[in-house]
């Protein structure tokens, strides 16, 4: 036999082996779980949730740990309707998620008591960063932490860095164009500090997430919002001092808190529950588009081992259209969570959704954690908006960053000279600052996409222009401001949007619906192949992936789109 077609049977065997090992380990038999009247369940929070369809078998294999979100909140709506559970304990361990997401397990948490269960929360948590934690489980009927547990309640913080100084003591200097008072990501780079408008919506942001925080708390556990605001300056830091405020119930450990309880069944085995148990009988469908993380232009391009998953234009408006040709798809629901990128990429699904409305299927867009800049352009051309309360969206601005490395290259030693034809040509070059002419048509550029994107917003939103620019010049609000201001129609979660979406589909908001997910998850065989090629790539000493808690800090600005208009917000909120 000849050594090709040895070496093509050794391929098909090793693929034909690995996909045996595959099915039999990642998708091992079901078996139906026996759950009793009065049955406890255990759901397990922790980790890191996406907006996302479920990690394909390899990655799980592979080691990625993210799960989609939607998988967490559709098993609490199982155990919402679930007569046969009675008490509902959840596990809080440290959990990957936004203020939003945290939104919406309140929420879900709040379904379950009105249906009469009983709701535990059980925090395992030992570091200095548990507000949101906190916040969620505020919302049960009793709070229990660990021994040896760690909660300090200290209050609600937020940093911003700035690199002016550091760019400037290496030799980059920036040109920077920007339309919208508050569009200050350039800051970040080009300044030592905050600018007054940037301090002005950093304020803003950190006094209603803190209002809603205290009020959470107050709410859930029967105290005053000036209890709760003493309580935090005090700063607690033991439980027995949590415990003695009223803000927890008692330390405890796991299993003696189950023991008070009969049946327990665990997060996994109720996995398992077919919905049709619970009386879950769908009436009609409803694709689930996800647009999350950097806006960038082209395929997603996702590998089958995993990796941060980004909003990307061809990707996310196929998606669309192919769901508005479906006749089985009665409406489509586009779950954003993402700070924006690209201008173009942007413009490109919002027509998507445009042209899905002609072809007469109402499109929803629900905000998770953020849908801000070219997230928020997006959405606007959707039916609806739907937002939490604490996403971070709008952010109505442009701006443009070009770095001039000519001081770097100097310090480094490293000539460079510069050719040009044409009486601007210096637009194009990156070793020296822009000529007042060139930085003139930077400037010109970004002030059309801005009004484009004014224009949109006005389209979608009611409003005129002059209403849009002076609720955008790129400052972030709140999802509940968004709503105060006419940004977003509707608070809550993606199950509201469902709702809004049926009824735009002209079906009962009570009817159950399957959710689709477009586009849908790669064959088995389409993994495996693509696995092996990426194996080969990595033989070959090309770079597939940087560590993984590297990879967590550049995630997002290795997908940033460069050599373009960016559609971002000022700054990465992250209060904690």
């Amino acid at each position: 036999m000849a050594k090709s077609s040895k070496f093509r049977v050794w391929i098909l065997l090793v693929i034909f082996a690995v996909g045996v090992f595959f099915v039999s380990r990642l998708f091992p038999q079901s078996i139906p779980v026996a759950i009793n009247n009065g049955s406890t369940l255990v759901l397990e929070l922790g980790g890191g949730y996406v907006e996302a369809n479920a990690s394909s078998p390899l990655a799980r294999l592979a080691g990625d740990d993210t799960r989609p979100f939607l998988g967490l909140l559709s098993m609490f709506r199982l155990a919402e309707r679930d007569d046969r559970i009675s008490t509902v304990v959840m596990r809080i361990q440290p959990m990957g998620v936004g203020w939003g997401k945290a939104d919406e397990l309140r929420t879900a948490i709040d379904r379950l008591q009105e249906q009469g269960k009983h709701t535990i929360a059980y925090l395992e948590i030992a570091n200095f960063s548990s507000n949101r934690e906190l916040y969620i489980a505020s919302s049960a009927d009793e709070i229990y932490v660990s021994p040896g547990s760690v909660l300090p309640l200290v209050g609600l913080a937020a940093e911003y860095i700035f690199l002016g100084g550091f760019w400037e003591k290496i030799g980059v200097e920036w040109d920077v164009a920007k339309a919208g008072r508050y569009k200050s990501a350039v800051e970040q780079h080009s300044q030592r500090t905050m600018s007054e408008a940037s301090r002005e919506m950093a304020d803003s942001l950190l006094d209603d997430t803190y209002r809603r925080f205290v009020k959470g708390l107050a709410e859930g556990r029967g105290l005053t919002t000036a209890d709760v605001i003493a309580a935090i300056d005090s700063g607690s830091v033991r439980s027995q001092r949590l415990e003695a405020l009223g803000l927890i119930d008692g330390e405890i450990h796991l299993d003696q808190l189950l023991d008070r309880y009969g049946d327990i069944v665990t997060h996994a085995d109720y996995a398992s529950v077919d919905p049709a148990d619970v009386g879950f009988v769908a009436k009609a469908q409803i694709a689930l588009v996800y647009g999350t993380g950097t806006v960038v232009q082209g395929e997603s391009g996702g590998s089958p081992f995993g990796r941060s998953p980004v909003f990307a234009s061809e990707t996310v408006s196929r998606a669309i259209l192919d769901a508005a040709e479906d006749p089985e798809i009665a409406a489509i629901v586009l779950r954003i969570d993402s700070p924006g990128g690209s201008a173009l990429a942007s413009e490109i699904i919002w027509r998507a959704i445009v042209r899905a409305k002609e072809k007469g299927k109402p499109v929803i867009a629900s905000f998770s954690d953020v849908a801000a800049s070219g997230g928020y352009y997006v959405a606007v051309a959707a039916d609806a908006i739907v937002s939490d309360p604490s996403t971070l969206t709008g952010s109505i601005g442009v701006f443009a960053l070009r770095p001039a490395i000519g001081g770097l290259l100097e310090k480094l030693e490293i000539g460079v000279e510069s050719l040009t034809r044409g009486r601007h040509a210096d637009f194009l070059l990156s070793s020296k600052k822009m000529s007042p002419a060139a930085h003139a048509r930077l400037q010109t550029s970004v002030l059309d996409t801005y009004q484009l994107f004014l224009t949109r917003v006005s389209q979608g939103r009611g409003l005129s222009l002059e209403e849009v620019d002076e609720r955008g010049q790129g400052r972030v609000w709140t999802g509940q401001q968004a709503y105060d201001l006419g940004l977003v129609d509707e608070l809550g979660g993606i199950y509201t949007a469902v709702r809004r979406a049926k009824v735009a589909a002209g079906l009962d908001p009570d009817d159950d619906v399957y959710l689709i997910p477009f586009p849908g998850q790669k064959t088995l065989g389409e993994q495996i192949f693509e696995a092996l090629q990426l194996t080969g790539l990595r033989a070959a000493g090309l770079p597939y992936q940087w560590p993984k808690p590297i990879d967590q800090i550049v995630a997002w600005a290795k997908d940033l789109p460069q050599e373009t208009l960016l559609l971002i917000p000022p700054a990465l909120v992250d209060i904690r």
